[in-house]
C-alpha cells in the first residue's frame, strides 16, 4: 500500500479508491513480485497435486486456465479488490494452480476491504473450497485433513492481511496526529509570540508614554511662553531650568528604556532593575507636579501593610496611576487631577484617579499630546492578569479611572494580627 492508499484508510468506508496518479515504482515492483510468486507457487502445487491426486479429467482441463486467470487478475487487486476476489471463487473451488494467487487475493481482500465486506467473501471462499477438499481430492473417501488445511489456508492469509491493514491504519492515524500536533504547536507558538509582543508593547507604552508626555508638556510650555505676545519674557534662569528639566526627563526616559530592554534580553532575573512599587506612587505624583500638573494625592494605605502585597500587584497599581496621569496630561491639559489609594488586607486595593473633562487652561501647549489610544487597553490587560478589575468612564463632567486589585488577608507581617496571636 502506498502513501496515497494510507491517506484513504481513515475514510468512513475504509476503502482505497482509484488513484489518478497511478502506480508508483514501488507499486510496480510489489505487484510484479506478487505475480511471479503466485505463478511459481501455483506451478509447484499443480505439479505435486497431479502426481498424488486422481481428479476428473474436466477439472484437470480447466485447472491451469483458471489459475492463469487468477494470477493475471492480481494486477488489479489494489484498485478492485472485491471484484478480483469474487471472480477468483471458481478458481479457488476447482484449481490447484491458483494456490499462490489465492494467498495474495485473500490477503489483499483483508487489506483493502473493511471486515463487514470482506468476511462474507471469506466465508464464500471456504464454502467453495471445502467440497473440493472433501470429495474431489480423494474419490475413495473423505479427506478431512485437506478440508482443515483449506480452512486454515484462508484464515492464515486473511489474518495476515487484516494485521497489515490495522498496522497501516495505525500509521495513518499517527501521521494525522503528528500533523495535528504540528499545527497545534504552530498555533501555540503564534499565540505565545503574540502575547510576548503585546506584553512588550504594553511595557514600552507604560514606561515611555509618561516620560515623553512630561517632555512634551515642558517643551510646549517653553515654546508657548517664548512666542506669546504681551506676556513676560523668560529670563535666562527660567530657560535654563526648563532645559534642565527637559534634559533630566529625557535621560530618565532613556534609562527606563534601557531597563526594559535589559529585562527582555536577559534570562537572569537577578540582573533586572528594581520594579516600581506602591511607595513609588508619591515620587510619580511629585514628577507630575514638577511638570506643572495640578495633582492632589490621597494615600490611605498603610505603608507597612502594603509591603506585604505581591510586587506584581504593586507594580500594576503604580502603572495605573502612571497611565491615568499621562492620559490627563494628553486629553485634559491643565485640569486638576485627584489620585487616591485605599485598601487593606482582606479587601481590595483601590486606585482611583479623577479629573474634570472641561477645563479652560490659562497657559500650556496649544495642541494636545498625541497618543496611541491603547493605554487603557494595556492597563486592562495588566489588571486582568492580576485578577483585578478596571473601570473607566465619564460621569457628571468628571472622567474616572478606577482599578481594584485583590489584597489577600495577611497574618505574618500584619502587626494587628501578630498582636492577637501573642495575646
Amino acid at each position: 500500500m502506498t502513501d496515497a492508499d494510507l491517506r484513504t484508510e481513515g475514510r468512513p468506508e475504509g476503502r482505497t479508491e482509484a488513484r489518478p496518479e497511478g502506480r508508483t515504482p514501488r507499486d510496480w515492483a510489489v505487484d510484479a513480485a506478487a505475480l511471479c510468486f503466485a505463478v511459481l507457487v501455483g506451478m509447484v502445487v499443480y505439479g505435486v497435486a497431479a502426481q498424488h491426486e486422481d481428479r476428473p479429467v474436466w477439472i484437470q482441463a480447466v485447472d491451469l486456465p483458471l489459475g492463469a486467470l487468477a494470477c493475471v487478475s492480481l494486477w488489479w487487486r489494489r484498485r478492485y479488490p472485491m471484484a478480483v476476489a469474487l471472480l477468483a471463487v471458481p478458481a479457488l473451488a476447482l484449481s490447484n494452480s491458483v494456490f499462490g494467487a489465492g494467498m495474495v487475493i485473500t490477503a489483499s481482500l483483508a487489506l483493502y476491504e473493511p471486515l463487514r465486506r470482506s468476511l462474507p467473501v471469506l466465508g464464500l471462499f471456504v464454502a467453495a473450497s471445502v467440497p473440493d477438499a472433501l470429495l474431489l481430492s480423494d474419490p475413495h473417501g473423505t479427506d478431512w485433513t485437506a478440508a482443515a488445511f483449506s480452512v486454515a489456508y484462508y484464515l492464515v492469509f486473511f489474518a495476515s492481511g487484516s494485521a497489515l491493514r490495522s498496522r497501516r491504519q495505525l500509521l495513518v492515524r499517527l501521521r494525522e496526529d503528528a500533523v495535528r500536533e504540528r499545527a497545534d504547536h504552530a498555533r501555540r507558538l503564534a499565540d505565545t509570540r503574540r502575547a510576548e509582543r503585546t506584553a512588550i508593547a504594553r511595557e514600552m507604552h507604560d514606561v515611555l508614554a509618561h516620560r515623553i508626555s512630561l517632555l512634551s508638556v515642558h517643551a510646549g510650555a517653553l515654546a508657548y511662553r517664548t512666542r506669546s505676545a504681551g506676556g513676560p519674557a523668560l529670563d535666562a534662569a527660567e530657560i535654563e531650568a526648563s532645559a534642565r528639566v527637559i534634559r533630566d526627563n529625557a535621560h530618565q526616559a532613556l534609562e527606563e528604556l534601557r531597563e526594559v530592554l535589559l529585562v527582555l534580553r536577559t534570562e537572569d532575573e537577578g540582573t533586572a532593575a528594581p520594579q516600581p512599587r506602591l511607595a513609588d506612587v508619591a515620587v510619580l505624583v511629585g514628577e507630575a507636579r514638577a511638570a506643572g500638573q495640578d495633582v492632589e494625592f490621597h494615600d490611605d494605605v498603610d505603608a507597612a501593610l502594603a509591603s506585604d502585597l505581591r510586587p506584581q500587584v504593586q507594580r500594576t497599581a503604580y502603572r495605573a496611576v502612571q497611565e491615568a496621569l499621562t492620559n490627563a496630561r494628553k486629553h485634559a491639559a491643565g485640569s486638576p487631577v485627584t489620585v487616591r489609594l485605599s485598601g487593606a488586607p482582606g479587601a481590595d486595593l483601590t486606585v482611583e484617579v479623577t479629573n474634570p473633562l472641561a477645563y479652560e487652561a490659562t497657559s500650556g501647549p496649544p495642541r494636545p499630546i498625541p497618543g496611541s489610544g491603547t493605554g487603557l487597553v494595556g492597563l486592562g490587560e495588566r489588571v486582568a492578569l492580576d485578577g483585578g478589575t478596571l473601570e473607566h468612564g465619564r460621569a457628571d463632567g468628571v472622567f474616572t479611572v478606577r482599578v481594584r486589585l485583590p489584597w489577600p488577608a495577611t497574618s505574618a507581617r500584619d502587626p494587628r494580627q501578630r498582636g492577637k496571636g501573642e495575646a
